[in-house]
């Protein structure tokens, strides 16, 4: 239930508002620090004062709902119950990326509580500032479009690893979307900062039914429909993993967009750290123990164990957790995926 002094996040609305924290996926770009046996959500990453891990500050930022649930898999289930036991636990049946374990959780969610909205975020990412006010207004959206609606976040610069979207009107509380853009080159993203697009933060709002009825229509009709049979099993067998952004909302008539009163970063890569921690004079960001000499814009981390240092380079990634190093140029942290498909496909993930 909502705490005492938190916006009721359901006021006015004629059914219970339900976050959903998705918290099923690894963080490959964070390697070595996140690994198959310490998903990213799991981690603190040391960024700010609090040691808490980012689920749980995901589940405290959801307090205002009516009812939380976590949706993971089952190599993560029971290490998510112990962490936040005060939210309910679905386990998807299969690891299929965002489209199905979306629609599994909405389907088993009305189940659970009946008729309610959705708020779907992320466990994984850091939010400042006032996030409340933004999912009150994305979820009554939701309920008054019978839509489906997509937080938009203000750039800060013309980012190329985030996907954006185009609103009918970007002065508006809340706008029809345009279209969904892909990760831009650098000259697109500058224009589409220009042109008042928002990036794609991977926050979302809808009514089971909602959701339900778009993708019954979309290549994740087949898990819909098994769904409803009662065997989500066979439901996931008979589709591929794809993303909900890709399955249903890039191809939905009914999709809107709110803007986000909150400053966002998915820390998606280590070249994101600079951005979340402070920086020393030479602009330097350190996690855990380092020391820099005559060395410039680098990005060090290290776990409680173990010491990096780094001499005469600048504009570097260094990573040191357990038995692993990592060490790339700055410029190709979003590449660390690569080294991990790799070490999947040794055994050594």
């Amino acid at each position: 239930m909502p705490d005492a002094d938190s916006p009721d996040a359901s006021d006015a609305l004629d059914r219970p508002v339900v976050a959903l924290v998705m918290a099923g996926g690894t963080g490959t770009r964070l390697y070595p620090a996140s690994r198959a046996d310490r998903p990213k959500q799991l981690l603190s990453l040391g960024v700010g004062e609090s040691d808490e891990s980012l689920l749980e500050r995901t589940i405290s930022r959801v307090s205002f709902a009516d009812e939380r649930y976590v949706s993971t898999s089952e190599e993560y289930a029971e290490r998510v119950r112990e962490e936040v036991p005060e939210a309910g636990l679905l386990v998807e049946p299969e690891p299929k990326d965002t489209g199905p374990a979306l629609v599994y959780a909405a389907h088993r969610i009305r189940e659970q509580v009946g008729e309610c909205v959705l708020l779907c975020v992320p466990s994984d990412h850091l939010v400042a500032g006032e996030f409340a006010a933004s999912a009150e207004r994305a979820v009554r959206t939701a309920v008054e479009t019978e839509g489906l609606v997509a937080f938009g976040v203000e750039p800060t610069r013309p980012a190329t690893g985030y996907g954006y979207i185009e609103p009918s009107d970007s002065a508006a509380e809340r706008a029809e979307i345009e279209q969904f853009r892909e990760k831009p080159d650098r000259e697109t993203a500058e224009r589409f900062v220009q042109e008042g697009f928002y990036w794609n933060a991977g926050l979302f709002a809808w009514t089971p039914e909602s959701l339900l009825r778009e993708a019954r229509t979309s290549s994740l009709g087949p898990l819909v429909e098994a769904l409803d049979a009662g065997e989500p099993e066979r439901g996931f067998a008979e589709i591929e993993g794809v993303s909900i952004d890709y399955a249903v909302m890039e191809r939905t008539d009914e999709a809107y967009v709110v803007p986000a009163d909150f400053e966002w970063d998915d820390v998606g890569a280590w070249d994101a750290i600079e951005r979340v921690v402070e920086t020393d004079d030479e602009e330097n960001a350190i996690l855990g123990d380092g020391l820099t000499i005559d060395a410039a814009e680098n990005v060090l981390a290290a776990d409680d164990e173990t010491h990096v240092s780094v001499v005469g380079l600048d504009e570097v990634v260094v990573a040191a957790y357990d038995d692993r190093v990592l060490v790339a140029p700055k410029d190709k942290a979003q590449c660390v995926r690569e080294v991990v498909a790799e070490l999947r496909e040794q055994g050594q993930f």
